[in-house]
């Protein structure tokens, strides 16, 4: 008899691996307490060490993006393409409908919601290219450099250890569900080696620092829009607040599990964040919207290994360090999560289905709210109605978010949505982040099967630790540098993981490549 998804012999078996466990609440104490005890000294030590990681390998993680985007293309459409992550008659654990819902609620966070209404604003007033600031050049490259950041690059980062991880845990038939699993052709099914005990470590650092980070920048936002409606202050008091509610919501949602909690919450926000989308577009500037888009997915798409590849070698103006590598640092620190909770939910699929799925679902959702709600408010800027940059320049992005808003008819119901979403965006994100390290400290987790509840529910707990200690220190950069930090040692597991998945597709599937 199974109860909630789950057997008798396999609720026996689920025992935590308590040294795995304790790892990851160490990596979380370690983290905060210095900050909170030493706010300012931690605070320059961040930016010191963000600085130092951008300066000497930030052509690291270009060279990196370019890499992983050609490798899945090559697997996705070569002869391995057609491996299918179950038995051969086996169909889809989830409709195509809400396994996008899903990973694109899990992967996008409420990060796009703070960035797609005024990143733009950045790059007008700091152009890539030694652009003129302000200029017409700045402008098309204002709208297109948001899209290039949250397209098929970065969503290849997330793609790499989704594939690597749901081959070897169908195919294999693997017990446990972590990061060392991308990596069974080396171990060979072999478990508690040191090598995969480190692997699955600097997971957990990555997706603590990467969860850190996201809640750190959609909390001011979610606290602003907040302010805006009940007149209140957006002070540190209602942004703990909004985490406690956000922890409260995925702790829920968790708790609830796959299928009756992140399923239901991911297809609501998805039909929830297009109806906004519609709104903003046929209430805003319909036409301008149009081409302004349209100009920035040709641009892109002229300059789309440029983008990838451009290093800035001679002007030396820092763009790339405080933005493309930034962004490809963040991709990578949440990738294992994604990663792990993808292939939890991709059974069925063939590695072709999930390589184009995730990138093409991915880039097209993220592209639609900076090609709508970002042009919207860039829109504002140039016809005067709304000083966008200046307002992210002297009172941040959260209120300039509030201010683009406003100009919408009905903007209070229309902020009280986005807020809305933004919440959703982050409990789903932390549910099933949350998910993800219950899994990982999980002996025995087959196939089909959840973590136990409680474990679930203590890491939606424990995960608002880091976020909330990030916003006491203060400072976007600060928020920025953790992303960043917890990033470098996985791209070399990145490496291990292609290898791997490259050779034991070899091994198992020699004969469709002949």
């Amino acid at each position: 008899m199974r109860r909630h998804g789950r057997s008798e012999a396999g609720m026996k078996e689920s025992k935590i691996d308590w040294p795995g466990f304790l790892a990851s609440v160490a990596v979380i104490l370690a983290a905060c307490a210095p900050l909170l005890l030493f706010p300012q000294t931690g605070s320059e030590i961040l930016l010191q060490v963000y600085s130092f990681i951008t300066r000497q390998f930030g052509f690291l993680y270009l060279l990196s993006g370019f890499v992983v985007l050609v490798f899945l293309l090559w697997l996705a459409l070569g002869p391995y393409g057609r491996v299918r992550l179950a038995a051969a008659d086996e169909k889809p654990e989830f409709t195509t409908l809400s396994w996008a819902a899903m990973l694109f609620c899990a992967g996008v966070g409420a990060g796009l919601m703070f960035w797609a209404p005024i990143e733009w604003a950045h790059y007008y007033s700091a152009p890539p290219f030694g652009l003129e600031p302000r200029s017409e050049a700045a402008a098309e490259w204002a709208a297109s450099y948001g899209i290039f950041h949250w397209g098929p690059t970065a969503w290849a980062f997330y793609c790499l250890p989704t594939v690597a991880i749901a081959y070897p845990y169908y195919a294999k038939k693997m017990t446990f569900l972590r990061l060392s699993t991308s990596c069974h052709y080396f171990f060979g099914g072999e478990r508690e080696t040191r090598a995969e005990r480190l692997i699955d470590w600097l997971f957990m650092i990555g997706l603590i620092g990467g969860a850190g980070t996201s809640l750190g920048f959609s909390t001011p936002m979610i606290a602003a829009c907040v302010a805006r409606i009940t007149g209140f202050d957006a002070d540190f008091g209602m942004e703990l607040m909004i985490v406690l509610l956000s922890v409260a919501l995925f702790a829920a949602s968790v708790w609830l599990g796959l299928k009756r909690g992140i399923k239901r919450l991911s297809d609501f926000n998805m039909w929830l964040a297009f109806a906004l989308l519609a709104f903003v577009l046929l209430a805003g500037p319909t036409v301008f919207l149009f081409k302004t888009s349209i100009n920035s997915l040709g641009l892109i798409m002229q300059n789309f290994i440029r983008l990838n590849t451009w290093t800035d070698p001679f002007r030396d103006s820092g763009f790339i360090e405080s933005w493309t590598v930034f962004y490809w640092a963040w991709w990578i620190a949440y990738a294992p999560f994604v990663g792990l909770f993808v292939a939890r939910i991709s059974r069925g699929r063939t590695l072709r289905q999930l390589i184009f799925g995730m990138l093409g679902y991915g880039t097209l959702g993220g592209g639609l709210f900076y090609m709508i709600i970002g042009n919207y408010g860039m829109s504002l800027e140039l016809s005067g109605v709304v000083d966008v940059t200046g307002i992210v320049n002297t009172e941040g992005g959260s209120v300039a978010i509030v201010a683009i808003l406003d100009q919408l008819p009905a903007a209070g119901g229309i902020v009280l949505i986005y807020a809305l979403i933004a919440l959703i965006f982050s409990a789903t994100t932390y549910d099933s982040a949350s998910y993800i390290l219950a899994s990982a400290a999980t002996r025995h987790l087959p196939a089909g099967e959840d973590p136990d509840r409680w474990h679930r529910v203590f890491w939606a707990l424990a995960l608002a630790v880091l976020p909330v200690t990030l916003m006491f220190v203060g400072g976007l950069k600060v928020i920025q540098s953790a992303a960043l930090i917890v990033s470098l040692p996985l791209i070399f597991i990145g490496v291990l993981m292609a290898v791997s998945l490259v050779k034991q597709l070899g091994k198992d599937h020699d004969r469709i490549v002949q």
